[in-house]
């Protein structure tokens, strides 16, 4: 459904899962529509209310005016929860949806009951901006076959070399960016991604978190997770290891995601004493 939130942005986002349940909001990752939780969503919407929301510019949401950085996003992510009359949620985000969730929580605490980040870091290091640089580069020029070639990075060896790549990647297609204007939005969400830096205020967290990363990642490498979970008092951290471990580890290991990302919730609800 689109929703005009109270940013003045018209925003598509979708509800799952039972209303009285505890609420999680999703935030995705760059060039990202809430669709490619796939499985992940709906594993997670037996046990709470999911939100989940397409940035501006990406899918049916609408561009809208101002500048887009994290700040921006994160003041969006706000108002989806008021818009669907939510106060607080827990909140788990993948890859610049982390980056997002951070400043969400860092804006507007009340709002945000624990975090799951997946896919993190705090600043770019020179690897990561390397890396993110030569991302970029094909959505300033256009060039969506390349563009969507090189986002094989973000996919284990194990699934790349799969015969069952190719015919996964086209299933997806549809779900990436596909017009000028929103190739123009996913420059912007890179520039957000090499502009994010947190690294003296991430201390200043107090929600319970949960850091996620794998040992394949080359988006947001382990070390740079590791430097989050280092930040963020009292953070748990959880590296994959071995074939899928990857920036979409998520996607590639769903039931070993769910089996890390449950439990954490579920501890937030227990009884202090059971804690």
């Amino acid at each position: 459904m689109l929703l005009d939130v109270g940013t003045g942005a018209r925003l598509d986002v979708v509800e799952s899962g039972d209303r009285a349940n505890p609420s999680l909001l999703l935030i995705c990752g760059t060039t990202q529509q809430y669709a490619l939780w796939g499985a992940l969503s709906v594993g997670l919407a037996e046990h709470y209310h999911v939100i989940s929301f397409n940035h501006r510019g990406i899918g049916e949401s609408l561009r809208g005016d101002g500048p887009l950085s994290m700040a921006s996003m994160a003041r969006d992510a706000a108002a989806v929860l008021d818009a669907v009359g939510v106060s607080s949620a827990h909140v788990l985000g993948w890859s610049l949806g982390t980056a997002v969730a951070q400043e969400l929580v860092l804006a507007e605490p009340d709002k945000v009951d624990s975090l799951v980040l997946w896919g993190t870091w705090p600043e770019l290091d020179g690897f990561q901006a390397c890396g993110l640089a030569a991302l970029r580069y094909p959505w300033t020029q256009g060039n969506l076959q390349v563009a969507l070639a090189s986002l094989g990075l973000a996919f284990s060896p194990e699934l790349l070399n799969s015969p069952d790549f190719g015919l996964m990647m086209q299933q997806m297609l549809p779900l990436f960016p596909q017009t000028e204007e929103q190739m123009k939005v996913v420059v912007e969400q890179w520039d957000a991604d090499m502009q994010h830096n947190t690294t003296d205020r991430l201390p200043g967290i107090d929600k319970p978190t949960l850091v996620i990363g794998g040992e394949q990642d080359l988006l947001t490498p382990p070390w740079q997770c590791r430097k989050v979970a280092e930040l963020i008092p009292g953070a748990k951290l959880k590296i994959f290891e071995g074939p899928g471990s990857s920036h979409a580890l998520g996607l590639e290991r769903t039931e070993e995601f769910l089996a890390e990302v449950l439990p954490f919730l579920a501890e937030q609800h227990a009884p202090a004493a059971a804690r």
